[in-house]
């Protein structure tokens, strides 16, 4: 099992898949899943996307730099909006950040996330990386090392890593076990590079698995065999 987690969402699970802004079926469901690893005694860290406000092909007429600093402010809405939602139901909860000094957004101190876990407090990492340029991955992967994560928990919506994609080819087969080797060489598009190697450095184990199967996260934390594991090399 794994005491310490970092799990990336993406912006659709505060929308469901194919909408925009919040639906509150999605974002219970949300809580509920949260709720059942944090019940368990699991200390856990969240990075999530803002897909669910802005995609990327909409801000493609603008510089990068720009675009991702827009992208970047998108995961603090939806970081506030669910430090909102788990307080409402109990969920004790912070946001942390390097880029907003909000009223309810403290920053990244590493003493004070230490201090937050151990008060039964979910952290909320917000702001991306802090920098543009990087993707919602990269950050996943950063955040993790800093929180001193034992795994990475990345909530997509299939349910492992596939040699295909299995949305488009019905042939797809799945694999429940590789390297981070393996998964380069195989050009399989987990994550992106730089956070394949942050995770590479520093031997952090890469959980891929279908958010939308009721009770996926508790069972991986629980180390039961659920969607794919990347390992270290």
């Amino acid at each position: 099992m794994y005491r310490r987690v970092l799990i990336k969402l993406s912006g659709e699970t505060m929308c469901g898949e194919g909408s925009r802004g919040f639906d509150e079926k999605s974002v219970q469901y949300l809580v509920k899943q949260i709720s059942q690893a944090v019940d368990f005694g699991a200390n856990i860290g969240i990075v999530i996307g803002a897909g669910n406000i802005f995609r990327g092909e909409e801000l493609s007429n603008i510089p990068y730099a720009i675009a991702d600093q827009i992208g970047m402010l998108g995961t603090v809405i939806n970081a506030l909006y669910l430090k909102g939602v788990f307080q409402k139901h109990g969920v004790k909860s912070v946001v942390v950040s390097q880029i907003s000094n909000l009223p309810s957004i403290r920053p990244i101190h590493y003493d004070d996330i230490n201090l937050y876990f151990d008060a039964g407090y979910v952290v909320i990492f917000a702001g991306g990386t802090s920098n543009p340029f990087f993707t919602t991955d990269t950050a996943a992967a950063l955040r993790a090392v800093e929180m001193g994560a034992e795994v990475l928990i990345k909530a997509t919506k299939v349910d492992g890593v596939y040699d295909s994609d299995p949305k488009k080819n019905k042939s797809a087969k799945k694999i429940e076990r590789l390297s981070y080797q393996e998964a380069i060489q195989r050009g399989l598009k987990v994550m992106d590079m730089e956070a394949f190697s942050i995770c590479g450095r520093y031997k952090l184990p890469i959980i891929v698995l279908n958010f939308f199967e009721d009770g996926a996260i508790l069972r991986a934390i629980r180390g039961e065999n659920v969607g794919s594991i990347i390992l270290p090399d």
